[in-house]
């Protein structure tokens, strides 16, 4: 089957990079996009949570050669900052080497570079305004509205590359489970977007290099840092019951939940009321599927295929891999679609489903266990034994952000085995002096095979 032409459904972060890596493999890409092009609005209000990039995105932009594109918008972060509900601070180290930092990142703003990068440099047809409004699964052919004149065309499938995100249209046209088996989940749990503004001469407001976070048991407040000096803030909180969004439903109770529960940081946010009366409500959900392709007509990829919560900041690597994974797998000359898509289907599927229940687990983490002794115990421990043993015992939050070459699957698979033995050897203990480090080894050696 030829390989010269593909269709891609969607120019968001996983859809424009695909183009710009297919395209460099000398492929003609062909990408549709139903809204209008980001390059010339404003991103929507409370819709733009800044994202994270982490080793994976990092190797996959570096892969498709445009990481130094990006850098310019990326804010390290080293460090979670804890802000307790007494007012005290505590520091949390991501890692424990210089280079195991995080990024913060403007999703509106990587995603202009992207589209910018594949039309420039790579002759990518990039067509905005064309929205996927149906997709008719045994005929293979995509209905598309094209919005600029007004009128409907038929895309055939041939093949047909659906990164049109998590409400994928192509992805819900699958009824039948033995093909494709989509499964959506939403968390009962949402998300609003507000902001601190920088100082008068540009500087930040709160500490730039870590990412803030006020946990309060079953919410929590994050604050992610832009390289204007400005901050992203977003509350996460339960849709509905005590604490939740349904609950806050004046301007009153607004005030009221922030002086309670995030009192030093109101001072610092640009007009609370009116920006939390006039942003959006978010919702939170996961996507899985049992098959990501249909032969060698249509393949799903990013979050069209594997929609994760955002605890982990791994949406967006997950599918910048995504791309990568499928590339090397056009690397073999005489594999049709069929088989490049049944080879990366076989790659990818349970690294997904693997962070997709890691990313659900850290948001516990996030807005409650961190603010438990016990847990910075675990991780002090956790340091110590990969000082010892680093290539037996690397923290599972470690595996996932900064080690790219051990798969999600693997990740999950030791940080269970590693938490029961971290569980097991602070039981009763509550600094790291009483624990036997050397025996604490020799567990490690017994339960945990070296890595390479």
């Amino acid at each position: 089957m030829s390989r010269s032409s593909v269709n891609i459904i969607g120019a968001g972060l996983c859809g424009s990079l695909l183009s710009i890596i297919l395209a460099r493999r000398g492929i003609k890409v062909t990408v549709l996009e139903r809204q209008a092009d980001p390059r010339t609005m404003q991103a929507a209000a409370g819709r733009s949570i800044n994202l994270v990039l982490s080793a994976r995105g990092n190797r996959a932009l570096q892969y498709a050669g445009i990481f130094e594109h990006i850098e310019p918008l990326l804010v390290p972060m080293k460090a979670r900052l804890i802000h307790h509900e007494d007012g005290a601070t505590e520091l949390q180290s991501y890692g424990q080497r210089e280079s195991e930092q995080i990024y913060s990142v403007s999703r509106a703003e990587l995603n202009r570079i992207l589209i910018q990068t594949a039309e420039n440099d790579y002759n990518v047809r990039v067509r905005f305004q064309q929205e996927a409004v149906s997709y008719y699964p045994e005929e293979a052919v995509l209905r598309i509205r094209d919005h600029e004149k007004s009128a409907d065309y038929d895309v055939k499938a041939g093949p047909i590359i659906g990164a049109d995100g998590a409400g994928s249209v192509i992805r819900r046209a699958f009824t039948d489970a033995e093909k494709i088996g989509p499964g959506e989940t939403l968390l009962e749990h949402s998300y609003k977007e507000l902001s601190i503004p920088s100082n008068a001469d540009g500087s930040f407001q709160l500490e730039q290099d870590v990412l803030h976070i006020w946990p309060r048991g079953g919410f929590m407040l994050i604050a992610l840092p832009n390289p204007g000096g400005d901050f992203t803030l977003t509350l996460f909180m339960p849709s509905s019951g005590k604490n939740s969004f349904a609950e806050i439903d004046s301007d009153d109770k607004v005030a009221e939940f922030f002086d309670r529960n995030f009192a030093d940081v109101v001072p610092l946010i640009d007009d609370l009321i009116g920006n939390y009366s006039q942003n959006p409500v978010g919702i939170l959900g996961t996507v899985r599927c049992k098959h990501w392709h249909d032969g060698d007509k249509m393949l799903l990829i990013g979050d069209a295929a594997h929609a994760v919560v955002p605890f982990h900041g791994q949406g967006m690597n997950l599918a910048f891999e995504d791309c990568v994974v499928l590339d090397q797998v056009l690397e073999n000359p005489d594999a049709d679609w069929k088989t490049i898509f049944e080879v990366y289907e076989a790659e990818q599927l349970a690294n997904a489903n693997a962070i997709a229940d890691m990313a659900l687990e850290n948001y516990v983490e996030m807005r409650d266990t961190v603010r438990n002794p016990k847990h910075v115990l675990r991780k002090q421990l956790s340091f110590e034994l990969e000082r010892r043993l680093p290539n037996r015992f690397i923290p599972r939050y470690s595996m996932v952000m900064f080690h790219d070459e051990i798969p999600y699957a693997i990740a999950q698979e030791r940080g269970a085995v590693q938490q029961k033995l971290l569980e097991e050897l602070t039981d009763g203990v509550e600094t790291i002096e009483q624990i036997d480090l050397d025996s604490a080894a020799a567990e490690v050696e017994k339960r945990l095979p070296p890595l390479h």
